[in-house]
């Protein structure tokens, strides 16, 4: 006798999936990115061709409708549900394709697939106001490529100080009697107290070191104009706002004002959650009416003011990777699954849940989450922001300074080679070779040397 009810059964079963399978299955989604949009008279998204694989899968035959009220299912104080869980509840629709969070309360009136998307909540505000406070702030008016190109000026023109002393006879005439006074050493210093707007003694004498000591004046003043004025509005900046990288930074301010979906699964997960912090954000949430009505007009607030949206970490993740001024907290809570709902008792459910299985394990539903939330930002954009300088910001005063060290370099070669040539002239010896001997002595101890071979040469 058991094993002819059960046969009834299977029989029933069987037959009311023959009768779904026969005419179309009306199905309710809801418009959201990327989850379902519309793309001219049709709609696209995600849920749309997860619907098209599971159609291919298990062979039915169905259309779709955007959920009449915009909502995605909650129960009023009768007793009534709203959205597309009372659509599917009062048989308006059998399936319910969408980002429907699978909850207990939910699964006491329609029955659940397997879920097809792992999510949880978290929430989105603008790059500068999750940015991390630096320890490190005297630093922070420049950017680090704009630190190593003020290094690197810096030992260049300490180089460039050195060689024109070196060279120009006007800073060093008598190479034999008299002492070098723009050493490597002295050069570097020479150039620091430049840079701190004090002076260090002994300046240049010739007109090549004076210009580049004027170039490198020039820089350093600029650079510290720029360097301050940054600073103060970075220290300006800091103290108009917080740093927020969790729920409880959030909780423990005032500044951000945040908010979450009216109506949906988020917000009664922080009404009736039994942790402290989640009641107070609740509480605050409440009492100044923060909750918005859309996801959009969530993402429109916190672009466009001090706001923080709360919502699920999926549909946060496509909203970060459209708009890169936005980030999303790292820290993600009260895990949760998007699941398809059908009418209680409903056969559909069984092979729902197969087929959504057979896609997660042949990697299907990885390659529509890659699909869809594919970001549109570089690597450049994703960087928090900042208001540091960079090097191409200053690249006009950098320019300025390497021509005032090439010309520098250049005028102390010609002051050396007009000593060199009235030198010529008057031991009637070869330009060539009192150069060479002046830089010998200049920079080595082989002028001697070269200068005898050169009177030999001469007198042969």
């Amino acid at each position: 006798m058991r094993s002819c009810f059960s046969l009834v059964f299977c029989v029933a079963a069987l037959t009311t999936w023959v009768t779904a399978d026969a005419r179309e299955l009306s199905i309710t989604t809801i418009k959201e990115e990327p989850y379902t949009m519309s793309k001219g008279s049709k709609l696209e998204g995600y849920c749309i061709d997860l619907i098209s694989e599971l159609s291919k899968k298990l062979g039915f035959r169905y259309n779709t409708h955007l959920v009449k009220d915009n909502r995605y299912g909650a129960m009023d104080p009768s007793g009534n549900w709203n959205g597309m869980i009372g659509e599917v509840i009062r048989g308006d629709a059998d399936l319910a394709v969408a980002p429907l969070t699978l909850t207990a309360t939910r699964e006491q009136f329609v029955d659940m697939t397997t879920p097809f998307l792992q999510t949880g909540i978290g929430f989105i505000l603008r790059n500068d106001m999750a940015s991390e406070e630096s320890s490190f702030s005297l630093l922070s008016p420049f950017s680090i490529d704009m630190w190593f190109g003020v290094l690197i000026a810096f030992l260049l023109t300490g180089v460039c100080i050195f060689l024109v002393g070196r060279i120009s006879p006007c800073e060093w005439s008598e190479t034999d009697t008299e002492q070098h006074s723009f050493t490597l050493l002295h050069s570097f210093w020479y150039i620091t107290g430049a840079l701190t707007l004090q002076g260090a003694g002994p300046h240049p004498k010739a007109l090549s070191g004076r210009l580049v000591s004027a170039i490198w004046w020039l820089f350093a003043v600029l650079l510290l104009a720029c360097y301050f004025s940054n600073l103060n509005s970075v220290l300006h900046s800091n103290q108009k706002h917080v740093s927020i990288k969790s729920f409880e930074d959030l909780a423990n301010q005032d500044v951000i004002e945040y908010g979450t979906l009216e109506g949906g699964s988020t917000m009664s997960f922080f009404k009736f959650s039994n942790n402290p912090v989640y009641r107070r954000l609740y509480q605050n949430m409440e009492r100044k009416k923060s909750f918005v009505s859309k996801t959009e007009e969530g993402v429109r607030r916190t672009q466009e003011e001090n706001f923080a949206f709360i919502g699920e970490a999926a549909s946060l993740d496509l909203v970060v990777a459209r708009y890169c001024k936005l980030t999303r907290s790292q820290e993600v809570i009260g895990m949760r699954a998007y699941s398809i709902a059908a009418p209680l008792g409903s056969p559909l459910v069984k092979n729902l849940t197969m087929a959504i299985l057979q896609l997660s394990e042949s990697g299907e539903l990885t390659y529509l989450r890659d699909k869809w939330w594919a970001s549109s930002c570089v690597a450049a954009d994703r960087t928090t922001a900042s208001e540091a300088l960079h090097s191409n910001d200053l690249r006009g005063l950098f320019l300025l300074l390497g021509l005032g060290l090439g010309v520098g370099l250049l005028l102390a070669l010609l002051e050396l080679l007009f000593k060199a040539r009235n030198q010529a002239k008057d031991g009637k010896k070869s330009c060539c070779s009192v150069v060479t001997s002046e830089l010998s002595r200049r920079f080595g101890g082989g002028g001697e040397s070269t200068e005898g071979e050169s009177s030999d040469k001469s007198k042969a």
